[in-house]
């Protein structure tokens, strides 16, 4: 890693252009805190032959998957990203025939005509808004990544994609929960509202301590575990169905959107 990848010492200060420019340099670092105030997205690409069934997918479970944008096919930008989408997001995850083959940061030698790229709405988009208001976030607190976890809920089927649902998880003090809830429900275009709060078990979680994507947070006493849905629902989707290739952001890596979080929030 080059001086230019060092991680920066306040992220919160970078543009989305800055942030952006950092990753295509090689720098692999979760997203969180950083560039708040600007939306961030989960990205999908697949190819052209199942963006239709994709777009249905997620029009039939938009708390998982709210589409922020969809890009014509090969195209590497998109109207919310004024980027390159092969190159600047901080990780990759590449799949094959439904199964995770590799993780890294350019895709550009994957990089085929066909592929179409959704934007799906991502819940670190209403965290600057929960610690505005005194809402703490532990994770960004920890420096490390969200937690995330695979649910025992079915999303709804839609052509040749189907899976779970998964959920991201922030410990939130008992009197702030319903803050909590109230700030987040302004943006169903991030996930709005939690999907679940309390107990783990009620969403097939055996351990918080063990998530399938991200880090493990501390749940301190006085605190209640809060679950949103997440925009990892697609790549868990694309190892339930299947496709013969897709790309994904690595959990937790998102893309920096050059659109502000007020865009997204409604009365």
């Amino acid at each position: 890693m080059n001086s230019e990848t060092v991680p920066p010492t306040s992220p919160a200060d970078l543009s989305p252009a800055r942030a952006r420019a950092l990753f295509r340099d090689g720098l692999r670092v979760p997203t969180s805190g950083y560039s708040p105030g600007y939306a961030q997205a989960n990205l999908l690409c697949l190819p052209r032959d199942l963006a239709f069934d994709f777009l249905l997918f997620a029009q039939r479970n938009p708390k998982s998957c709210p589409v922020l944008d969809v890009t014509e096919p090969g195209d590497v930008s998109a109207s919310v990203f004024d980027g390159d989408l092969r190159t600047d997001l901080p990780a990759y995850r590449v799949y094959r025939d439904g199964r995770y083959v590799e993780e890294r940061t350019d895709v550009t030698d994957l990089w085929r005509e066909d592929l179409v790229s959704f934007l799906i709405g991502c819940s670190f988009t209403f965290e600057t808004p929960l610690l505005e208001a005194g809402v703490p976030v532990r994770h960004i607190e920890a420096g490390t990544n969200v937690a995330m976890y695979e649910t025992d809920r079915a999303c709804r089927p839609a052509g040749r994609f189907s899976g779970p649902l998964v959920v991201s998880m922030r410990p939130i003090p008992a009197d702030r929960v319903a803050d909590a809830v109230r700030i987040t429900s302004r943006y169903p275009a991030v996930h709005g509202a939690p999907v679940h709060v309390g107990d783990p078990a009620a969403l097939g979680i055996r351990d918080l301590a063990a998530p399938d994507h991200g880090d493990p947070v501390e749940v301190r006493d006085g605190e209640i575990p809060v679950f949103w849905a997440c925009g990892v629902t697609p790549q868990a989707a694309v190892m339930a169905s299947a496709p013969e290739f897709a790309i994904g952001h690595a959990p937790g890596h998102m893309a920096i959107t050059d659109v502000r979080d007020s865009a997204y929030q409604v009365p």
